[in-house]
């Protein structure tokens, strides 16, 4: 599709008309971050950062002329990365996991897809970053497992992963609901992971799976199909598939295997569909003995990538044109050329030394992104990650610094807000990272593991003494703190015990840490452990909360070394199980210790005598809040400085306190749909950072109180926005049914002596309250 033809689809598909030109339509390459700005103050939350990739989904050049761009996944949103200014924009839009990507040949346009149940495709412009063409439930019976744009980019065919494979073909230019064309493909031919349209002819395509090739074709007016099949007791029977491509001269079909070869297939009109492909028209070729992991064809040249993260060019009679073999990768998941071919000249290695003409590419691996300048010959790593899950996330007290741990025992520390890594650390000998924590002075940093194993370490460093590593237990830490005054840290580990470490200091020796005891203080797993100050003094308390429904509180003023005592323990539930628990802001002279449970309820409960002395609706987005924090008073505090901060299972979210059960005091968004492990909120309360477990990636959130107040007036005043949680609202049939119940309790306990109609008081005996129905608000307006 030429740049006129684009733009000219772009106004089509934005529904624009008359004098009036759409930011797509004016869009230029450098568009996108010339004007890149982020809008503050929009959304409660809105995402400003993200740390990590999907390792199993290709990265794509979009620019590197002027400015270094590259577009890659994490969780359930697109990332274009321009690495020559160190900034992201976001493709936010999809509710699931990204499940493919695929860009247009010109890298305008870009495809996203997702997992779930009935898959989204969208359609963005890179050059402006805005969705311009929304395809909803492409496969109502399964994810998008492949896709790809045709040479004009005119239409894009999507690829299920459904038991019964189905191929569809849209054209996603116009507000068309339907595919034009699709197929369903027999499970004798296996699945199918992938699919490309012909470059220089878009009524063909190919998918590959394991051990068979189809070609499709729509020329005769519907989509239609053939495999390209091997007799059984063919030499090439045990070769299994991976990609395929269409030749750019020749009419043959390049198929690589995991054994390191490569499989052309001469495919000749007169072929019947009906047949085994015959064996004189196959050619088996032995490149290398490294399985290929990725195949491409540019500039009429062959490219594959294997398993030792090695790549190679090849003529079209696979003749060796010249390799890369010192980057250092691991196994190649994708090649990305640039539209720009690269100016100059590079010898190939053929004896006839034809000058070459070769374009920059990225290469996208299990671990890191690298760009490679065939011009210079050089490679440089545009991102670095280790493809773990990330289940850990803390923030320093007093700097822009977060640290994060993966399961591969690697800690890494980031400047968040020059996004650039201060430092890090690969355990050797502990791997599985849990949990990390700094102190609130700052001066140490606690990492628990899964195997037991505790380290505390220098926060600049990430070194530690052998005297700071302690292993008292082999059941995964699970939950790690500091006290306020930093002496003593706590963990809680999945043996259902807690153990307590003691901060020694004496006149001219070093501080060290000391053993006071680990308590099986549960009988079900602990889901919080905290620190807190006592009203009357400055002690240090410590409280852990298990599903077992019970409040421990330990009596550290009177435990000693190996020696850890229990104050008290009280059972605060009887059938909610609660998940998480913080530090109620003081309000007023009474102390409380926060509770979410998981009936979505919120309670309050006086430190000191464990009472519960409040209970409010909590936030209801799908599952119950599990991890909470309140978030620091900002610098300047306005008339509600107090903010909560949660998690559920997938989002994220804030709460205007104190609590009163108002849905529209709190708002929450969705950060990792396959399951949020961990978050924190950074030192001045400005963003808060989750980690996303088998996503592979860490969020940073920048905050908007703002937005949140706004929503919150938006949402009326007094008893107006409680009425929302009824059915029908004010307006509906239940509220109509309480007021006349009301009404009916209310005359009945009135005296029948006298039969003037008396004026309704909205006063009702406590003896009567239990003839009126309970309401979803859980409140009684007396």
């Amino acid at each position: 599709m030429s740049e006129a033809g684009g733009r000219d689809d772009c106004r089509m598909s934005a529904g624009l008309g008359g004098k009036t030109e759409s930011q797509v339509y004016s869009a230029t390459s450098d568009t996108l971050f010339s004007n890149h700005t982020t809008q503050t103050g929009a959304h409660p939350l809105s995402l400003e950062w993200v740390f990590g990739m999907n390792p199993a989904l290709p990265a794509f050049n979009l620019q590197d002329h002027d400015q270094l761009v590259v577009l890659y996944a994490g969780a359930h949103v697109g990332i274009i990365y321009n690495h020559t200014t160190n900034s992201q924009h976001i493709l936010q839009g999809h509710c699931r996991p990204i499940s493919c990507m695929c860009v247009s040949e010109d890298r305008r346009w870009i495809a996203t897809a997702d997992q779930g149940p009935k898959s989204t495709v969208m359609i963005w412009d890179s050059y402006s970053g805005i969705p311009v063409q929304t395809l909803f439930g492409c496969h109502t019976e399964g994810v998008v497992n492949a896709m790809a744009f045709s040479g004009d980019t005119k239409y894009l065919v999507t690829l299920g992963a459904e038991e019964v494979q189905c191929v569809c073909i849209w054209d996603w230019t116009n507000e068309k609901e339907k595919p034009l064309w699709f197929t369903e493909l027999s499970p004798k031919h296996g699945f199918h992971d992938n699919i490309i349209f012909n470059p220089n002819d878009s009524t063909q395509l190919l998918s590959t799976s394991e051990k068979h090739v189809l070609v499709y074709s729509r020329a005769l007016g519907s989509l239609q199909y053939f495999a390209l099949k091997l007799k059984e007791q063919s030499t090439l029977a045990g070769e299994s598939f991976s990609q395929s491509v269409f030749h750019w001269r020749k009419s043959q079909i390049i198929t690589a295997s995991t054994a390191g070869s490569l499989v052309v297939w001469n495919v000749m009109e007169d072929f019947d569909a009906n047949q085994s492909f015959p064996e004189d028209r196959i050619q088996l070729i032995c490149i290398q003995k490294d399985p290929i992991t990725a195949l491409a064809v540019i500039d009429s040249c062959i490219v594959i990538g294997d398993t030792r993260g090695h790549i190679h060019f090849y003529d079209g009679e696979f003749l060796l044109l010249t390799w890369y073999s010192k980057l250092n990768l691991d196994a190649i998941v994708s090649i990305s050329f640039s539209k720009e071919c690269t100016e100059g000249y590079q010898e190939d290695c053929s004896p006839e030394a034809k000058p070459l003409i070769l374009r920059n590419f990225v290469v996208s691996t299990v671990s890191s992104i690298v760009h490679v300048n065939t011009q210079k010959g050089t490679s440089q790593i545009l991102l670095h990650e280790n493809g773990e899950p990330q289940h850990a996330v803390a923030c320093h007290p007093s700097q822009s610094a977060v640290a994060m741990g993966n399961q591969r025992g690697i800690l890494k520390v980031w400047d968040y807000d020059n996004k650039v890594i201060i430092s890090s650390r690969v355990f050797e000998t502990e791997k599985q990272i849990q949990c990390v924590t700094f102190d609130p002075q700052g001066l140490y940093l606690a990492v628990g593991f899964e195997s037991g194993a505790v380290h505390i370490l220098n926060p600049s460093t990430l070194q530690s003494d052998p005297e700071e590593v302690f292993h008292f237990t082999n059941d995964s830490i699970q939950h790690i703190t500091f006290s306020s005054d930093s002496k003593y840290l706590a963990t809680a580990d999945a043996g259902k015990a807690v153990t307590v470490l003691r901060l020694q200091t004496s006149k001219g020796s070093v501080p060290c840490w000391t053993f006071m005891g680990r308590y099986h203080s549960h009988y079900k797993p602990i889901k919080d452990l905290l620190f807190g100050m006592h009203l009357d003094s400055t002690q240090p308390r410590l409280l852990s909360l298990g599903m077992d429904c019970r409040l421990v509180e330990y009596d550290l003023e009177n435990s000693d070394v190996n020696k850890l005592l229990i104050l008290s323990s009280e059972r605060i539930e009887q059938s909610a199980v609660p998940l998480c628990m913080t530090w109620c802001p003081p309000f007023s002279a009474e102390q409380f210790l926060l509770v979410a449970s998981d009936q979505y309820k919120i309670k309050l409960f006086n430190s000191t005598t464990k009472m519960c002395r409040k209970t409010v609706l909590g936030p209801t987005y799908g599952s119950p809040v599990k991890k909470v924090v309140v978030l620091p008073i900002s610098v300047e505090p306005k008339m509600n400085s107090h903010y909560l901060a949660y998690i559920t299972e997938d989002k994220v979210g804030l709460q205007i306190l104190p609590l009163d059960g108002n849905p529209y005091k709190s708002s929450a968004l969705i950060c990792h749909p396959t399951g949020v492990f961990a978050f924190a909120c950074s030192h001045d309360g400005r963003y808060l950072f989750t980690a996303g477990g088998s996503d592979c990636t860490v969020m940073s959130w920048e905050i908007s109180t703002d937005a949140l107040e706004a929503s919150a007036a938006l949402g009326g005043k007094d008893m107006v926005p409680f009425y929302t949680l009824l059915e029908g609202g004010r307006d509906g049939k239940f509220y109509r049914i309480l007021s006349l119940l009301s009404s009916f309790v209310f005359r009945r306990w009135r005296t029948s002596s006298t039969t003037a109609l008396s004026a309704i008081k909205a006063l009702t005996p406590w003896r009567n309250v239990k003839r009126r129905p309970k309401s979803p608000c859980q409140m009684y307006p007396l």
